[in-house]
């Protein structure tokens, strides 16, 4: 089982959000990292057959994803980062409609239906619409339908995307006991959602791929610029302008421990530190790319 991404570009008028993107992907989790901008959506789209590159192709098992059609889009899961729903739609309806969609038989759907909701916490949920539900439960039903059809291969966008810390504990757990003998995909920029459970990672940057490999190869790219110290609550301010911050802990009323990247210590009191894949995030993406809007 490989999903072959070669050479893959996108452009949109003079931008090209994805740009001659390579990689072989073969079973296990991986994680699919990078800013908002660096192009996620559009290379997730692309693999989900929605929509077609401007260049490369995609292919599974040798055969290219245009030429297997309705073959590929029997195998395939999908989460979008907004997935539709028709508004008078109840969970259970959306799922035993997408389970038509699918091709699944009504005595397979009911087994997958009971199955999936009891392990997204939705089973007192069926029957209520989706419109009234919470973002983090309509997040949930979203993944419930892209599992629905036992996908070889699944696609998630963004998938935590509103679940609390529990939640998002629980979709893991799921995800990487399902992953066995299957490609999952998952575009995030919330690196604590793969770290755990990612068998590679592939880090994308400008629309290509910057890196890839297990987060234990990864995270040697920060070792030795990852400290931490123990420094006044008021000097939090200009330590906050040199270097970069990962995060913030109370002492006590006047003093704050901080960890923090840089290439060298910035003060004789800094402890390096063992680096973690959140750390090298941060080092390869600056606040201000964070926040430049996705495609």
């Amino acid at each position: 089982m490989e999903l072959e991404i070669h050479e893959i570009s996108k452009h949109f008028r003079e931008k090209k959000t994805v740009n001659k993107f390579s990689l072989k992907i073969t079973p296990g989790v991986w994680g699919l990292l990078g800013a908002n901008g660096a192009g996620k959506t559009t290379l997730m789209r692309i693999i989900a057959g929605i929509i077609k590159p401007t260049s490369g192709s995609v292919t599974y098992n040798g055969i290219p994803i245009g030429e297997l059609q309705e073959k590929y889009r029997n195998i395939l899961g999908y989460l979008p980062q907004n997935f539709g729903f028709d508004p008078d739609f109840s969970v259970n309806d959306y799922l035993n409609y997408i389970g038509a969609l699918k091709g699944l038989g009504a005595a397979d759907v009911l087994e997958r239906i009971e199955d999936l909701t009891e392990k997204l916490n939705l089973t007192e949920l069926k029957n209520k619409k989706i419109t009234k539900l919470s973002g983090g439960m309509k997040q949930r039903v979203g993944i419930a339908q892209a599992l629905l059809n036992e996908p070889e291969i699944l696609i998630l966008d963004e998938p935590t995307s509103g679940l609390d810390p529990g939640e998002r504990i629980r979709f893991r757990n799921l995800i990487s006991e399902f992953a066995r003998d299957r490609i999952v995909i998952i575009s995030t920029h919330i690196v604590s959602d793969v770290e755990y459970i990612a068998t590679m990672n592939a880090v994308m940057k400008e629309g290509k791929l910057l890196s890839c490999g297990t987060t234990a190869d990864l995270v040697r790219t920060v070792e030795n610029h990852v400290w931490s110290s123990v420094i006044s609550i008021r000097d939090l301010y200009e330590y906050d302008r040199k270097v970069r911050i990962v995060n913030t802990r109370n002492v006590d009323a006047s003093r704050v421990s901080i960890r923090y990247l840089a290439e060298k210590p910035v003060n004789d009191s800094s402890i390096s530190r063992k680096p973690s894949l959140e750390d090298l995030y941060l080092w390869m993406f600056p606040q201000e790319e964070k926040e430049a809007e996705d495609l």
